[in-house]
């Protein structure tokens, strides 16, 4: 078996707009749900996980137009 290496951070250009759109819906769903679980006991994070739901909801819109 070869070893395989990847630079940290690099990153991989997504070519399918549905996979793409797909990917970061789930992405904004998955920091919403975290935001309304810590809303209660942790709110400084809870606002870290909506703001980044926000940048990814923009995201969104920008790819659907």
């Amino acid at each position: 078996m070869e070893n395989q290496y990847c630079k940290v951070g690099s990153v991989s250009p997504m070519t399918n707009v549905s996979k793409e759109m797909s990917f970061l819906e789930h992405q904004y769903q998955s920091f919403m749900d975290k935001a309304s679980s810590k809303k209660y006991s942790d709110s400084k994070l809870a606002e870290f996980f909506e703001l980044k739901a926000a940048k990814i909801q923009k995201i969104i819109q920008t790819l659907a137009h």
